[in-house]
């Protein structure tokens, strides 16, 4: 910390119209929302909502000067409502965080209670930074395909994205859990990365151009875990095997998607959307508990971050704007 009544944050201005700075600063305690459960933050990470909020987009953050930073673990400092002990450590991902209320690329975060989880035992706070929201959500992901049936037997699961955050991680659960993970990514130099984690192949994202113009392809995986949106995500739909289906939690490559009904009346194909923003705080605690117990994955983990500063985050942010991110930033706030 850089003192008891002021703390270091990353702070995004609108310097001129459409464009912002992002930059390290000295901000006093009494900055913080008045909410009642205040924490020290340990350690943060940077996930491509951070980097739009970081960038002005108006759909992730309305108001400026902001810090942004969706996911944090520290320790309490203060909890007006009685619900946590002091110095306990606890967990945040998600809800308003980082969006519209100051975020977790801070030393400090004042936050509602109800937003707060306990570190799960046998997370350290830096693993649980290094899942974070991407991690949060490939395991809902992946929980969301078992509960439709998914079975290694069945045959590959296809996950796109595949470096990054909620793709890296996802390709590293499946295979923890016995899968044949077919992973796609842009950057076919990240292979050996790819393989480390446990994918069985890795595949040019140009595999799935030449079903765009078709109403359906040869089915060629069982199930699949799409991160990136846009007509991807029908592009994988028309592949997939008969009764399968595909977990869909991102908008990288857009929010919207040219389809047609004929893989889901033809094939039985299931669209499975994944929400961890808005999730209740007992589901959300429910899948930290097995991405902490059965579903740990500690060795990957190590292979999928990388620590950087608080003062390098403006940096790292920039990069995953530029869609140059591979694995996982964890911001440790002692660097």
């Amino acid at each position: 910390m850089s003192g008891e009544t002021r703390f270091r944050a990353i702070r995004v201005e609108e310097v001129a119209p459409g464009k912002f700075d992002q930059r390290v600063v000295d901000m006093p305690l009494s900055d913080l929302p008045a909410h009642p459960l205040q924490l020290a933050v340990s350690h943060s990470s940077l996930n491509f909502k951070d980097a739009l909020s970081a960038f002005g987009n108006p759909g992730v953050t309305r108001e400026y000067p902001h810090t942004p930073g969706i996911d944090a673990v520290g320790t309490v400092v203060e909890d007006r409502s009685g619900t946590f002990s002091q110095g306990q450590q606890l967990l945040v991902t998600g809800y308003d965080l980082g969006m519209n209320t100051a975020g977790g690329l801070a030393e400090r975060i004042a936050i509602p209670v109800e937003w707060a989880l306990p570190l799960p035992e046998g997370l350290s706070p830096r693993e649980s930074m290094i899942l974070g929201t991407a991690g949060l959500t490939a395991g809902l992901c992946v929980e969301k395909l078992l509960e439709a049936g998914a079975r290694p037997e069945q045959g590959e699961v296809l996950v796109t994205g595949a470096t990054g955050g909620v793709g890296s991680i996802a390709v590293a659960l499946l295979a923890h859990l016995g899968f044949r993970v077919a992973a796609v990514t842009g950057k076919l130099e990240s292979a050996d990365f790819l393989t480390s984690l446990g994918a069985w192949k890795v595949l040019d994202r140009e595999t799935l151009a030449p079903f765009a113009n078709k109403a359906m392809a040869k089915p060629l995986w069982a199930w699949a875990v799409d991160t990136v949106g846009g007509d991807t995500l029908f592009n994988v739909i028309k592949s997939l095997a008969y009764g399968g289906g595909v977990a869909a939690c991102g908008m990288a490559a857009g929010a919207q998607f040219q389809a047609n009904v004929f893989p889901f009346i033809l094939r039985g194909i299931s669209l499975l959307g994944v929400d961890s923003v808005e999730l209740p705080l007992s589901k959300k605690a429910s899948v930290w508990e097995r991405l902490a117990g059965d579903w740990y994955i500690g060795e990957q983990l190590a292979r999928i971050a990388e620590d950087i500063s608080l003062d390098q985050a403006p940096e790292f942010l920039a990069r995953l704007h530029r869609g140059h991110g591979i694995g996982r930033y964890v911001v440790d706030m002692t660097l």
